[in-house]
């Protein structure tokens, strides 16, 4: 049985990708403003990376379900 392409799947990982960037970045402005002194930026941080392997569990899963296919090189 073959799914049709889902559109939405490129809105989730844009989203996902927005998190991960954003996380970053809060990261970034913790540590300059913090200068160490708080646990903000390990807590953004340790966002970041769950929030990365989340992205990448989903994208296993849609593959495995079959909402996306592979493209390849064009």
């Amino acid at each position: 049985m073959q799914f049709p392409n889902f559109p939405a799947m490129k809105i989730v990982v844009a989203i996902a990708f927005i998190l991960i960037l954003g996380s970053l970045g809060s990261a970034l402005f913790f540590l300059m403003k913090d200068k160490g002194k708080s646990d903000r930026t390990v807590k953004a941080l340790a966002m970041r990376v769950g929030f990365s392997i989340t992205l990448f569990i989903l994208v296993l899963v849609a593959y495995k379900l079959g909402y996306i296919q592979p493209t390849g090189i064009r």
